[in-house]
């Protein structure tokens, strides 16, 4: 047996775990609350109170204010650690009933998964510890990546990208792809019918959600002003400045926090 045989059934082996499928289920409850805390800032944002970030890190930093938050969030960053482990062996040895190209690209979203996770888990550990999760705005990183040589074409291509994973996400959403990974309880009854639309809605409202960051970085990109850049907070500003921006705004939040409650169903019914 050769090292790369020999990695592979170790891989499927861990994949396999009681500990990991209880780890991953504490990492999905992890994603849901993240998600519910986002909704929130964004409702708020909607009516009126412009002082908080609806966003991931917003999210984490609105958390790190509560009583005990600062232990909350090292759990929230060790749920996440799980949440990568599960995505980094889904990228390396995952995927087993695919095969040709249809199982790289698996593995390549898988891949992709396991990085926001890893980003998730460290912004909540340098909250955590006290740290601004560092690296300045996303319209200072445009415009740094903007500043090398073809930059302004990779800043297109990021937001390109980016609008790819959005259309996915309303596809795999309206689709019902994601039904997949729950158990059979999960999808039947009147409750797994409750679960089934929250995971519809929810995948849609992010998909929509980050068509919108996408769309900003394009623009960015082409108008050569990184300015115009953003990423989750600015992208729900930007829905409120559009006409009826409150009430769609909302109708986001409400979205977004769907999928924070798939989450936990996500979690109870988990088929990996």
């Amino acid at each position: 047996m050769n090292v790369s045989t020999k990695a592979e059934n170790f891989g499927a082996q861990a994949d396999g775990s009681d500990a990991l499928d209880h780890a991953v289920r504490a990492g999905l409850v992890s994603y849901g609350i993240v998600h519910l805390l986002i909704a929130w800032l964004a409702i708020q944002l909607a009516v009126g109170d412009n002082e908080g970030s609806a966003s991931s890190k917003g999210a984490l930093s609105e958390l790190a204010e509560k009583p005990f938050g600062s232990v909350l969030l090292y759990v929230v960053a060790i749920s996440f650690v799980a949440l990568v482990v599960w995505q980094v062996l889904e990228a390396t040895v995952g995927h087993r009933d695919d095969d040709g190209a249809k199982r790289v690209l698996k593995r390549v979203v898988s891949a992709g998964k396991a990085v926001l996770y890893a980003g998730l888990g460290y912004s909540a550990f340098t909250i955590a510890s006290g740290s601004n999760g560092g690296g300045g705005g996303t319209d200072s990183k445009t415009a740094t990546l903007m500043s090398k040589p073809g930059g302004q074409l990779l800043v297109v291509l990021v937001g390109t990208g980016i609008l790819v994973v959005a259309g996915a996400l309303v596809y795999r959403g309206l689709s019902e792809k994601f039904t997949k990974h729950l158990e059979a309880g999960g999808q039947t009854g009147r409750s797994g019918r409750a679960y089934v639309l929250l995971g519809k809605v929810g995948y849609a409202s992010k998909g929509v959600a980050l068509a919108i960051v996408g769309t900003l970085f394009v623009w960015a990109g082409w108008s050569h002003d990184p300015d115009k850049s953003g990423g989750l907070d600015e992208a729900l500003r930007t829905v409120l400045k559009q006409p009826f921006g409150s009430p769609l705004l909302i109708l986001v939040a409400l979205g977004i926090g769907c999928f924070g409650l798939y989450c936990f169903a996500w979690a109870r019914h988990l088929d990996r």
